[in-house]
């Protein structure tokens, strides 16, 4: 009786396991058949030249069909996209796709295709929760090669903050083994049948490392894009500095209980301003403890950026915040405004938009962006101009200036003679006016009744134009350089 009963049992156990080899193979193909590879074709703006674009190119990615017939994949890979067709990894035939929503910061975005012949049979992959450490995972994609769809596999190492090269946010990311080429770019990465990230970048420092978008950051730019537009991801614009010194922690009054960061500048655009100030130490963060060092527990053992704190809420979500000031503890809350872009004094690397200019006399003005510096090549950040990289990487965007304005070009004419070799000047002054953005060079020059413009660079130079030359001679300047208007359309009259 008793060897009949073990029988049974081992027959059902063997049924469990032959069901289960069963069920994994058609997982694995419904996964399959939901990758596709993005060919795109696209064209960058030209920045030096900024009422052109530069010649066309062509790349190439891949994404994941998701809820909604959707396309879930990379921001860089679609990003100045002129055109866009789509191949599902089962079949042959190419269907033009359009980019739906796309989140430069977060570097994802979301596609559709219209015909819907393009999803028949075809089940979405859901997403799942963030992978543990050391997690197999599987990566789909197309890399550069070939049009067969790839599978490598390998496990997750670390989950902390890390640089997006696509558009420099510090987000959270999961570090891989396996294998990342060109062309696996927003690819889905597996766990047991679902998406734990998305492929995107690899390390240049280091061998088979690479990097998947964290689920929590997926989740939270497709929570957000739930209305059918991006908001974007909260930042308090805040300048930390660690508290690991034991003077330092003496100095503000930290007991040993104690734990947080020192805030050292509050942004004129920061949505905490006059609710935190500088000097406060930082103790814990929408509930979130934060360390000496800057970090918080996002999982039990798993520490990251205080930062996480903030970029899993929403744009005008509140969120508590206890801070220490002058030996004290008090509580508030902070309603989040702003997005991690935009309280830079220069902007991070923007796509799918044109570069402003404005040209009066000849004279060529443009914000200073990323883009512009990017004119200098893959070594922008010691071949560029000095002054302009000390704005980049250490200028505060204030009321008083929003924008540094540069004198890119001269458009070598007779009114200009003596100004033809004067490029990249920042400009402080137009007609005595200090400039605050673009709109202030405008309305200085369009506005101003005098008989003569003055422009004032920031490295003392000065430039006299007689205003009626500017006004008369600008048609002939346009003509000469077969440019289209005086201006960018967002700049227009």
């Amino acid at each position: 009786m008793m060897f009949c009963v073990k029988q049974i049992w081992m027959v059902f156990f063997l049924a469990i396991v032959f069901a289960a080899v069963q069920e994994s193979p058609a997982a694995d193909e419904t996964v399959k058949a939901s990758v596709v590879k993005i060919y795109s074709i696209y064209a960058d703006y030209n920045y030096s030249q900024p009422w052109q674009k530069k010649s066309q190119g062509e790349t190439s990615g891949s994404g994941c069909i998701i809820e909604g017939k959707r396309i879930l994949t990379n921001a860089h890979v679609v990003g100045n996209s002129a055109f866009l067709q789509v191949k599902r990894s089962d079949q042959s035939k190419k269907y033009n796709a359009r980019v739906d929503i796309v989140a430069h910061e977060c570097d994802l975005a979301v596609l559709r295709v219209e015909d819907e012949s393009f999803f028949e049979g075809i089940h979405p992959v859901a997403l799942s929760e963030l992978p543990g450490i050391r997690d197999r995972v599987a990566v789909y994609g197309f890399p550069v090669g070939g049009d067969e769809l790839s599978i490598t596999e390998g496990v997750v190492s670390r989950i902390e903050h890390v640089r997006y090269a696509h558009s420099s946010a510090y987000l959270m990311a999961c570090q891989i083994d396996a294998a990342i080429n060109s062309g696996n770019s927003g690819g889905p990465v597996i766990r047991d049948g679902r998406i734990v990230g998305v492929a995107f970048q690899t390390s240049v420092r280091g061998e088979n490392i690479g990097y998947m978008i964290a689920t929590p950051v997926i989740r939270h730019f497709l929570e957000d894009i739930r209305d059918g537009r991006y908001d974007g991801i909260p930042d308090l614009g805040l300048t930390f500095q660690n508290l690991e010194n034991p003077d330092l922690r003496k100095f503000y009054r930290m007991s040993s209980r104690h734990t947080g960061v020192l805030i050292a500048r509050v942004n004129d655009f920061s949505p905490a301003r006059g609710v935190l100030h500088e000097g406060d130490v930082l103790l814990s963060l929408n509930a979130f403890p934060i360390g000496n060092d800057g970090t918080v527990e996002f999982r039990k053992g798993e520490r990251t950026s205080l930062l996480y704190a903030v970029q899993n809420q929403y744009i005008h979500d509140k969120i508590p915040v206890v801070i220490l000031r002058n030996g004290l503890v008090k509580k508030t809350t902070i309603r989040l405004t702003q997005t991690m872009q935009s309280m830079r004094l220069v902007p991070g690397e923007q796509y799918d938009v044109p570069p402003e200019y404005y040209i009066a006399g000849g004279m060529v003005f443009e914000p200073l962006t990323k883009n512009y510096l990017l004119e200098w090549g893959d070594k922008w950040y010691d071949e560029g101009p000095t002054l302009l990289l000390n704005y980049y990487f250490n200028g505060r965007k204030t009321q008083a200036r929003r924008e540094i304005v540069v004198l890119v070009r001269v458009l070598a004419d007779e009114i200009n003679v003596g100004y033809h070799n004067y490029a990249n000047k920042v400009v402080s002054k137009v007609n005595r006016r200090s400039i605050c953005d673009m709109r202030d060079v405008i309305a200085a020059i369009e506005n101003h009744q005098g008989k003569y413009h003055v422009i004032e660079t920031e490295d003392g130079l000065t430039i006299v134009l007689l205003q009626q030359h500017g006004r008369q001679y600008l048609p002939r300047i346009l003509e000469r350089y077969q440019i289209p208007s005086d201006r960018s359309p967002g700049l227009s009259r």
